[in-house]
C-alpha cells in the first residue's frame, strides 16, 4: 500500500518525532539530534515544508525542508533534510515518495534550488548531482549535492538554519 503524503499537522508532531528518533537511531552517521532538529525548526517558523507519510492512519515517514542561505546572497534556495522513514517501512519507495513531493512543491514556488547532504547513490536518482560551486564548510563534497531549478544562482557557501547546530 502505498502511503499518502500530506503537510503536517500539530496531532502529527508527537508521531513525527518518534518516527525520526527510530529512523536515525542505527544510522552510521546520525548525529541524535534529528528530531530536535525539527522541532527546533518548526519553533522558529523556518519549516518551509514539512511532509509525512501515512499509511492506515499511521505517520510512516516525514520530509522536511527549511530555507538556507548562500554567501552569494541567491534567494530561493532550500535543504532538504532531515528525512526519516520507520524502519519497518524501509525500502518501500516511501522516502522516496516524500523526495519527489517535495521537490515539486519547491518547483511549484518558483525555488532557486535545493541543497541535500546525504547518499549520492540515494538522492541522484532525484537529480541531485555535486557542484563545485556550492560548498557546506567541513563536509566531504560527495556527499553535498545540489539540484538547480533555474540557472540564476552563482553558488556560495551554503549555510543552514541554527537549528542544525544543536549539540549532540
Amino acid at each position: 500500500m502505498n502511503p499518502h503524503i500530506r503537510p503536517e499537522t500539530p496531532e502529527d508532531i508527537p508521531a513525527i518525532a518518534s518516527v525520526i528518533a527510530r529512523a536515525f537511531a542505527t544510522a552510521p552517521h546520525a548525529s541524535g539530534t534529528e528530531a530536535q532538529i525539527v522541532a527546533a525548526l518548526r519553533d522558529a517558523g523556518a519549516l518551509a515544508l514539512s511532509l509525512v507519510a501515512e499509511t492506515r492512519g499511521s505517520v510512516v515517514g516525514h520530509l522536511a525542508l527549511s530555507p538556507v542561505a548562500l554567501s552569494s546572497r541567491t534567494p530561493g534556495w532550500y535543504g532538504l533534510g532531515p528525512l526519516a522513514v520507520a524502519p519497518g517501512h524501509q525500502g518501500r519507495g516511501t522516502g522516496g515518495r516524500l523526495v519527489a513531493r517535495a521537490l515539486d512543491t519547491l518547483r511549484q514556488r518558483h525555488a532557486a534550488g535545493c541543497v541535500v547532504l546525504g547518499e549520492p547513490g540515494y538522492y541522484g536518482r532525484f537529480g541531485f548531482r555535486t557542484d563545485p560551486a556550492f560548498v557546506l564548510p567541513g563536509v566531504p563534497p560527495e556527499y553535498f549535492q545540489v539540484i538547480r531549478f533555474t540557472q540564476a544562482s552563482s553558488g556560495g557557501t551554503v549555510a543552514y538554519h541554527e537549528a542544525f547546530h544543536i549539540a549532540a
